[in-house]
């Protein structure tokens, strides 16, 4: 097993997650079976309590795991499909240490964190290396060097280096290249990184330079000089317009021959898909306009999936996709909604905040037959909306915000008895029966499909009936019928709502069908 050790200075949302997910890329397309690995430091189990301000979207797995957005790169970039044990966090450590010491695993010894924690990290990283029956391992420590609660982390990667062969271990380190004032291109913070680095251990193979403009020449030699790397192995990682560009650029600096040097490896073969699905999606010239109305608009990385399936979308229907963020808030104050839009989309979200913004936009679109596409609480607030200004039940709710009225969306009767926190969402991939002669059958074009949930309420079974009586349409259920998991309303040219997220699933080479037709459809409307 070869490991490839990705870690960060100077600041955290540098990149690490796309340098890592480029990484391995070009690693797939010579040919190589590639593993990655997200190191968390926090210490909660998993992603799922977070606030998505706080630390973007959270991304969820086949299995269930709610997880960090970089996973989500990896799973896009490599065309894989990860699970739980892919994510270390503190909390998962802590916790198995825990459970073995009250097993009397350790009897006799006092537990620390060398070597008892750093030798669990090192066994996790290594049981899913050989467990994927990959060769070679990705593991990106997230924060920055020189964070305490990831010294742990870094000190397992220095054990590890010490037991590994040379040619199996590699480390790249990301830095900030600022330019000063003057556009000069500074390298004293990535100096003042690599110091960081090597005061616990560990020196770079390779340092990734993230800057505005292309690394010159000189800064190479400079970085080169005090950090004691060859000049070919400082990479530059500009900005770009794309970030599936990314590993092309890195292609273009040499990452991929010095990987191959460094770790005694040969080039199988030269995939070219990459490079074209992005040479098509640089070639799109014409563009609608997409309006996301969110909650959490002020963090873009919140929905960052849901943008990238409808860049996935555009490819397939030939055109560029803008995105107008629309804070829902911002909707409940205005006497009268205008939205300047080919398409409206309503993503997930919890809680009451921002609701009737949501429900007055997705009413506009319903109403102008505008192109609407809802995702799990999107799904949720059109079902709400239908009920209220379509059936005429002015106290239709959900049971998340509200105790009386018509709860059109609710707990499932077996749920109540569950207190445990997240012990009642649905998570992780479900079969989904599609119905034959819908829009949905028609963009799926089959009747099993398998997509992932990450919810709590359901559409309440009491009221389908109703809904359907006045012209909803039920167009994919599960559990024998009992969840309504698609709905749409026919009298639209495209009203979709699913209560589970096709974007999860999205990638560049195989676009969600759902994505696919929403942004079809949203050109459709501009012409």
């Amino acid at each position: 097993m070869k490991y490839i050790f990705i870690t960060g200075g100077v600041m955290s949302g540098l990149g690490k997650g796309i340098t890592a997910a480029s990484i391995g890329r070009l690693l797939v397309d010579m040919g190589y079976r590639v593993v990655p690995i997200k190191i968390d430091p926090y210490i909660n189990i998993d992603a799922g309590t977070m606030n998505p301000f706080q630390h973007g979207e959270v991304y969820v797995l086949k299995d269930g795991t709610e997880v960090d957005l970089d996973l989500g790169h990896y799973e896009r970039f490599m065309g894989i499909e990860l699970t739980g044990e892919h994510n270390i966090t503190t909390g998962k450590i802590y916790k198995s240490v825990i459970e073995k010491e009250r097993r009397g695993d350790y009897l006799g010894q006092t537990v620390q964190i060398i070597p008892h924690i750093t030798d669990e990290i090192k066994s996790w990283i290594r049981r899913v290396a050989e467990k994927s029956n990959a060769e070679i391992c990705l593991v990106e420590i997230g924060g920055t060097v020189g964070d305490i609660e990831g010294m742990p982390f870094f000190e397992a990667v220095r054990q590890m280096k010490n037991e590994e062969r040379p040619e199996d271990f590699m480390l790249v380190h990301v830095t900030l290249i600022p330019l000063d004032a003057g556009g000069e291109q500074k390298t004293k913070p990535t100096q003042h990184s690599v110091k960081e680095l090597r005061s616990i251990g560990l020196q770079p193979d390779v340092i990734v330079g993230r800057c505005s403009q292309k690394l010159k020449f000189e800064t190479k030699k400079k970085i080169s000089l005090f950090c004691d790397v060859p000049v070919e192995a400082v990479i530059s990682d500009e900005d770009v317009e794309e970030i599936y560009e990314v590993p092309l650029k890195f292609k273009e600096e040499g990452l991929d021959e010095y990987i191959l040097k460094r770790l005694n490896l040969e080039r199988r073969m030269e995939r070219k898909d990459w490079e074209n699905i992005v040479k098509r999606l640089k070639s799109l010239k014409e563009e609608v306009k997409i309006a996301i109305v969110g909650k959490y608009t002020h963090v873009r990385d919140s929905y960052i999936s849901i943008r990238e399936a409808l860049k996935h979308g555009g490819i397939i229907a030939g055109c560029k996709v803008r995105i107008e963020w629309i804070e829902s808030e911002e909707l409940e104050h205005k006497e009268r909604i205008d939205i300047d839009a080919h398409g409206i989309l309503v993503p997930g979200g919890f809680g009451k905040r921002g609701v009737e913004g949501k429900i007055r936009a997705i009413q506009y679109a319903r109403e102008n037959n505008i192109p609407f596409l809802g995702i799990c609480f999107g799904f949720q607030l059109a079902v709400i909306e239908f009920a209220r200004n379509v059936i005429g039940w002015e106290d239709a709710n959900s049971g998340e915000f509200a105790d009386e009225g018509h709860l059109v969306i609710d707990l499932l009767p077996e749920q109540r008895s569950i207190d445990k926190i997240g012990g009642t969402m649905r998570l992780g991939e479900i079969e989904v029966t599609v119905v034959k002669n819908t829009l949905a059958h028609k963009l799926y074009g089959r009747e099993k499909v398998y997509e992932r949930h990450r919810h709590r309420y359901e559409v309440n079974p009491e009221y389908v009936d109703d809904l359907k009586r006045h012209g909803l349409v039920i167009s994919g259920y599960s559990d024998g019928g009992r969840r309504v998991e698609i709905i749409e309303y026919p009298k639209n040219d495209f009203f979709l709502g699913t209560q589970f997220h096709p974007e999860f699933k999205s990638r560049p080479y195989s676009p969600s069908p759902v994505f696919v037709g929403f942004v079809k459809s949203a050109l459709e409307f501009k012409h």
